[in-house]
This record gives C-alpha cells, sequence and structure tokens, in this order.
C-alpha cells in the first residue's frame, strides 16, 4: 500500500463519518418541512403526503394577534440584544487585552467560573431584580439581563490580543482618546470576531424561550418562541399550523449564517495563533 493510499482511506472514512453525521441532522429538518404542508395528522403518513398543501401557512396568517408581529417582535429582540452583549463585550475584551491592572488575573477567573453555572440557576434572583426595577412584561426586562456576555468578552479578549500595542501607540501620540482607540481602531480591526459574535448572539437571542415566558404577560409582546409554544395550548391539535411556524422562524437563522458564515469561520479562529 503506497502513501497516497494511506492517506486517502482515513480522508474518505472521516468524509463518511461526516455525511452520517450531517444526514442525521438534515432528517428532522427535512420532516418538519413536510409536515408544515401536511394536514392535522402529520404522524401517521409517509415523509411526504400527495395532498400537500399551504393551508398551514394560511392558518397562521389568520392568528390573532398576527402572526408577523411575532415575528417583528423577535427581530426587535434579538437584533437589540445583539447590539448591546456585541458594545459591552467588545469593551470588555479591549479592556482585559490591552490594559494591566491589578486583580485582571482574579477577574478572569471569576468570569470564566460563571461560564459554568447552569443559566436556570440565575432565573429566581434575576426575575427578582426585574421585579423591583419594574421592567416585567417589557422588552427591557429581557434586553438588560442578557446585555452582557461573558463569553462575548472572552472571544474578544482574544482576538484583540492579536492586535499590535503600537497601532495604540501612535493613535494616543496623535491625540486620540481611549474611547476613539477602540472605536475606531479596535473595532474596524475586530470585524471577523463581529461577525461571529453577532451570528451567535442572534441565533441565541432568537432561540431563547424560558426567560421570555417569564418575563412577558402581554400576548402582544410574544416572541415567536413563546408564541409557538402557545399555539399548542390554544390550537391543542394543530401540528401542522406549529411546525409550518417552526419552519418560517428558521429562515431569518439560516439566511444570517450564509450571510455571515465567512466571518464566523476567520472570527473563531483569529484568536487562535499567536504572531
Amino acid at each position: 500500500m503506497n502513501r497516497e493510499t494511506r492517506l486517502t482511506i482515513p480522508r474518505i472514512f472521516v468524509m463518511i463519518v461526516i455525511a452520517v453525521f450531517a444526514i442525521m441532522m438534515l432528517v428532522p429538518l427535512f420532516w418538519l418541512f413536510c409536515a408544515a404542508f401536511k394536514d392535522k395528522d402529520i404522524f401517521s403518513v409517509a415523509f411526504w403526503s400527495p395532498n400537500a398543501s399551504f393551508v398551514n401557512f394560511r392558518k397562521l396568517l389568520r392568528l390573532h394577534p398576527p402572526f408577523y408581529r411575532y415575528l417583528i417582535n423577535s427581530f426587535f429582540l434579538a437584533s437589540a440584544t445583539t447590539m448591546v452583549q456585541l458594545f459591552f463585550s467588545a469593551l470588555g475584551g479591549f479592556a482585559l487585552a490591552k490594559y494591566k491592572f491589578k486583580g485582571q488575573t482574579i477577574i478572569m477567573i471569576v468570569m470564566l467560573t460563571t461560564m459554568m453555572i447552569p443559566g436556570q440557576v440565575l432565573l429566581a434572583p434575576l426575575f427578582e431584580m426585574i421585579s423591583k426595577l419594574g421592567l416585567t412584561d417589557t422588552y427591557l426586562g429581557i434586553i438588560v439581563p442578557g446585555s452582557v456576555s461573558v463569553f462575548g468578552i472572552f472571544l474578544f479578549r482574544q482576538s484583540i490580543t492579536q492586535i499590535p500595542d503600537e497601532l495604540m501607540q501612535v493613535a494616543r501620540i496623535d491625540g486620540c482618546s481611549e474611547f476613539r482607540i477602540f472605536w475606531e481602531i479596535i473595532l474596524p480591526l475586530s470585524r471577523p470576531m463581529i461577525g461571529a459574535f453577532c451570528l451567535i448572539s442572534y441565533m441565541g437571542s432568537w432561540n431563547s424561550f424560558i426567560w421570555p415566558q417569564i418575563i412577558l404577560h402581554n400576548e402582544q409582546r410574544f416572541p415567536l418562541t413563546v408564541a409557538l409554544v402557545q399555539m399548542k395550548g390554544v390550537y391543542v391539535n394543530e401540528y401542522g399550523m406549529m411546525m409550518a411556524g417552526t419552519l418560517i422562524s428558521i429562515i431569518p437563522v439560516v439566511i444570517l449564517f450564509f450571510m455571515l458564515q465567512k466571518e464566523f469561520v476567520s472570527g473563531l479562529t483569529s484568536g487562535a495563533v499567536k504572531g
């Protein structure tokens, strides 16, 4: 067996494993797509029904509040949370990467430790805090607790560490303030990480369910995730309509991923190599 054959066999094996896992991930999505076009009896027929129609999508359009209202709510909450998280994560990462101060190592250890705490543990104290601030049943009650991302700060710190300190020194000589250095030098050079973090943060905010369900009571303010679960209670047997709504909810995230795919890969690898 020559050297080229020895290299080809492991590669073929890896490709087969990847293909198997890809199929395992795609089959549920394919079933969801098919179920969205069936009637309410989605479990007793084959993957694709010969009587497929858009009846479930028409039912969504007749909902009250309108289905597009839930979409708008999700767009607003995900966009606002992502922008706030992006600003504070980049600012925190910049401070930890480019400034030396006492207790810096301790702060990093504490931050990394908090990432090990399950989010469910913080639900009760967060709800009590939001209630005392009078932010229940408001969008701020969702955005404020998610305004800081420890994971985002760590990502930006790793990325900004690669930016030469000489650029900041030259900017200071030219009279730039520290915030201007951050805004006009650090952020533009961190564009790949910005794209990667925006995608991660937006997907997390878009799919958020537990916290919005706890905070929001007015149906007009529900995001799409909460609204889809509420359909199960109101329209008990309308699983086809739920599948149609779920299919629609996937589309914006898929589009965003394809738009930021290049930045996502380069951003996550930007802090992996020194120099």
